[in-house]
């Protein structure tokens, strides 16, 4: 076993099996936001040979987290345990590339607008559920090659890869999609999902390639390729009751649900909300947004450093959910057609981003006991993808809907629609503030001591 662990978390061998394992997961975060800041052309369905309108779109991307609601992630999880990485993880990554597939033939292939939305829909929940065991099989994968190694740094230096696959889709689709005024072909709104599925193919050969290397390593020690999953890490239907009767975690879950919708579920609609009230155009949009992913590449791993080491985390939970609901009334109610808000917005955003997730999940092994660690966390991903599923679809139908049954009819599309952002926003900093108040009535939990003891 020390031998083992010496020759995986030691030489070239572990950098060139991360160096495999992050391209698909690039392709992955690329394909989720191919459309995210050239959402704008859903505006007027007529100008579109696709034929989709907001509503349509909205529909199209929250099928990514369908699959992941009714229990996938839980079933795959198991199938992680039992068959191992190398045969669970080829399949998902299969399946992240073949929903791409469906999605990108639904959008080519001539088909009426609702027949390809339904196409494309499936093809979302199949490259949704397939990217997330990915991911995991990903993760698991690189928790195995360094053991006793640069794991921490591996792990956040593949997460900061893959988010940069959303900066590359956010600066790469408006050139792709480039804006006009007449119709947008169907070729032309495909341009960013051909570039995504090759990038998606690529990385399946590299997986392929990880998958070969990673065999012959067991082979010549005599291993299997079994997941070595701690007792603590193991979902258990019994658990779900004590999990759920637990008020801090319900405090932790409800924050990630509100706090992540404000931000992803924005995500996708950053060019049908920022192009009209900035006045700027899908490329200057395109770096607004890419501000979000560049932060956190840069900030979350220096603020995960900052709560290990100076703890406060729920105050710094607090931060972040001011700085979002700043950001969203900045978008939302700041003059039009002034740009220097939308960067402001942008910046606050992503250090919001950056400084909530950093101090929320190491909060949880705090209010729960370690035991129910797994299942808490399995939990937590079910409820947030539930969020996300439904906060996709409601911005689509308001920005699709007509002036005179809009929540505001006096207000514009965008700015309805950020309306429904602030009020998760003002949820998230309630939760938060509630964290707050629950460390302070019970400090044994240790929410905001520093998880690097000096």
């Amino acid at each position: 076993m020390v031998a083992r662990k010496s020759s995986i978390s030691g030489g070239a061998a572990c950098w060139v099996a991360l160096a495999l394992l992050v391209v698909p997961m690039f392709g992955s975060y690329f394909f989720d936001d191919m459309f995210s800041t050239v959402s704008n052309i859903f505006n007027d369905p007529s100008l579109l040979q696709l034929g989709w309108g907001q509503a349509d779109y909205g529909k199209y991307t929250s099928g990514y987290s369908i699959l992941c609601i009714f229990g996938g992630l839980v079933v795959c999880g198991m199938l992680l345990d039992k068959w191992g990485v190398r045969v669970t993880g080829s399949i998902f990554v299969a399946l992240m590339v073949a929903g791409a597939a469906m999605v990108t033939w639904a959008i080519t292939a001539g088909l009426p607008p609702a027949r390809s939305l339904d196409i494309a829909w499936i093809g979302c929940m199949v490259f949704g559920l397939g990217s997330e065991i990915a991911g995991v099989a990903v993760t698991r994968s690189i928790a195995k090659w360094f053991k006793g190694g640069n794991m921490a740094f591996a792990m956040g230096l593949q997460l900061a890869i893959a988010r940069l696959g959303t900066a590359a889709a956010f600066v790469l689709s408006p050139l792709l999609i480039r804006e006009k005024t007449g119709m947008y072909t169907l070729s032309e709104t495909a341009r960013p999902a051909f570039v995504g599925l090759v990038l998606l193919l690529v990385g399946a050969v590299f997986w392929a390639v990880f998958v070969a290397m990673d065999a012959g390593f067991d082979r010549r020690r005599g291993l299997v390729d079994k997941v070595d999953t701690a007792e603590q890490d193991k979902f258990r239907f019994k658990d779900v009751g004590k999990v759920v009767g637990n008020g801090n975690w319900w405090l932790i879950a409800l924050l990630c649900v509100f706090f992540y919708s404000s931000i992803i579920a924005f995500k996708k609609f950053t060019g049908a909300i920022l192009v009209p009230r900035f006045g700027v155009s899908s490329r200057a949009a395109s770096l607004m947004a890419t501000i979000l992913p560049f932060s956190t590449v840069v900030f979350a791993p220096l603020f995960g450093l900052m709560v290990d080491r100076k703890g406060k985390g729920t105050r710094w939970m607090l931060l972040g959910a001011v700085l979002a609901l700043c950001a969203h009334m900045l978008i939302g109610f700041a003059p039009s057609g002034k740009p220097f808000f939308g960067f402001l917005s942008m910046i606050l955003l992503g250090f919001s981003y950056s400084l909530v997730p950093a101090a929320m999940w190491p909060s949880v092994p705090k209010v729960v006991p370690e035991k129910l660690l797994g299942t808490a966390y399995a939990l937590i991903y079910w409820v947030q993808n539930l969020g996300l599923w439904g906060f996709k679809r409601m911005a689509g139908n308001i920005m699709e809907a007509p002036a005179e049954s809009l929540p505001v009819p006096a207000f514009s599309t965008q700015v309805n629609a950020e309306l429904m952002f602030v009020c998760l926003c003002v949820v998230a900093l309630v939760l938060s503030w509630l964290l707050v108040r629950s460390s302070r009535a019970k400090p044994d939990l240790g929410l905001d001591k520093p998880s690097v003891r000096r």
